[in-house]
């Protein structure tokens, strides 16, 4: 037996999540159901985050155990054969057999887009959240600068998350004004945000409903200073909208 790494990218539009579902296709899913052609074993693959429905992924990490004698590089070109055009295998490697996508991760990165005007190009409206009211990037900054830390964010954990502990350590929450996005060689002008969180680990929903949240800041639902207080207040209904998954990316993982 040996145990296949696989760093991979994904438009998750089509898709109910990483996980597996009783009424729906997901990634696992139909990764595990081209291993089955390829290998003619029945595996399992493991992720180290389990997107939502709608959630893209540009550096997903994933891993799975196999008797077989195929190459890392086999793999990846079979996979890619044999895989909807919407999930990429960018790379494969051999891992220790003990190595776990999800536990052996130090940190993970991901990315949320809004498009913050009106006219958005079709190929934007896809991967971001349309915001017409003009936001306030500087209080937006402001405000995710609280939540950098190890902190309880039970504020921002969606219902039916099966974390025994809300408690996470944040190490960077970014907000960046763009005034284009590049897509397939061409530029997209508007005025975009693009917010980076970066953790330990995560909640369900949890970059999703900080997004939110930052978004009520920069529309001026809310003060900038307020957000502090939700993270004391341990409350999910204190803080903001959850955020449409179509804006959000898992960007990288790190080991």
């Amino acid at each position: 037996m040996k145990t296949i790494r696989l760093v991979l990218a994904y438009d998750g539009t089509g898709y109910h999540g990483w996980q597996i579902q009783p009424n729906g296709i997901s990634i696992q899913q139909t990764l595990e159901n081209s291993l089955a052609r390829i290998t003619g074993e029945s595996v399992t693959v493991l992720s180290a985050g389990r997107t939502d429905a709608g959630v893209h992924a540009l550096g997903q990490v994933a891993a799975f155990r196999t008797q077989s004698r195929h190459t890392p590089e086999i793999f990846r070109r079979a996979l890619n054969a044999t895989l909807p055009d919407d999930i990429r295998i960018l790379a494969t490697d051999e891992a220790p057999d003990a190595f776990h996508p999800r536990f052996d991760a130090k940190s993970k990165i991901y990315t949320y887009l809004i498009a913050n005007h009106a006219d958005l190009s079709p190929f934007a409206a896809r991967y971001a959240w349309r915001i017409r009211t003009r936001l306030d990037r500087e209080a937006m900054e402001t405000a995710a600068a609280c939540l950098v830390g190890k902190h309880d964010f039970t504020s921002f954990q969606a219902s039916g998350c099966a974390a025994q502990s809300a408690v996470r350590t944040l190490t960077a929450c970014t907000v960046e004004e763009l005034s284009g996005i590049d897509f397939l060689g061409f530029s997209l002008p508007g005025r975009f945000i693009r917010i980076s969180v970066e953790a330990d680990a995560f909640l369900r929903h949890m970059v999703r409903n900080i997004v939110g949240t930052l978004a009520d800041v920069g529309s001026a639902k809310r003060k900038a200073s307020a957000v502090s207080e939700l993270l004391q207040l341990r409350n999910r209904s204190a803080a903001g909208p959850t955020a449409p998954a179509c804006g959000l990316f898992l960007y990288r993982v790190f080991y």
